[in-house]
């Protein structure tokens, strides 16, 4: 018998058999599907290792089916593991970029209208200084000078705010 013909004899016996293996220990038809035809793949590429009798081949086929599961579960585990890390770095740096919109936003909040728009325009907005002015309808000049000016009020508070939250942390 070859060892196309060998497999496919095991196919026919245990077809049935090892997708309702799958289906009683996987989530789901899809899964237990996956499962079994990743058994039929390494039972193909292992057909040299196949019992001659047919209760040897049988328990030799549910065994390489219980691997495939047991491979199948770890890597499970280690995404929903995985999952479990990174939902906890997004959570943290969630907070942290709360934290710094809840300051960008106070301190151009305590800015004027006109200065609050030009930075918005070239920092948010990736406008140069000269596009902003057109915008602001202001001269280039002015409105080089006035980003200056309007820079240092913004990192003065957000500096006080930075201060701030530091102060309510470590009460």
């Amino acid at each position: 018998m070859t060892d196309r013909e060998r497999f496919q004899a095991l196919h026919a016996a245990l077809g049935e058999q090892l997708l309702r293996y799958f289906l009683r220990r996987s989530v789901g038809p899809s899964d237990a599907a996956d499962l079994a035809a990743e058994t039929y793949l390494t039972l193909w590429r292992r057909i040299d290792r196949l019992p001659e009798d047919e209760d040897g081949a049988r328990a030799w086929a549910f065994g390489v089916a219980r691997g495939v599961l047991l491979n199948h579960s770890r890597g499970v585990r280690r995404r929903l593991a995985l999952a479990d890390r990174l939902r906890d770095a997004l959570l943290q740096e969630e907070g942290a970029i709360a934290d710094n919109r809840s300051i960008l936003g106070d301190a151009l909040g305590s800015l004027s209208e006109d200065d609050r728009e030009l930075i918005v325009l070239i920092a948010w907005d990736g406008l140069n200084p000269a596009q902003a002015a057109a915008v602001l309808g202001i001269e280039p000049g002015a409105a080089r000078v006035r980003l200056h000016r309007a820079r240092k009020r913004l990192r003065a508070a957000m500096s006080d705010a930075d201060l701030e939250v530091a102060t309510r942390q470590r009460r």
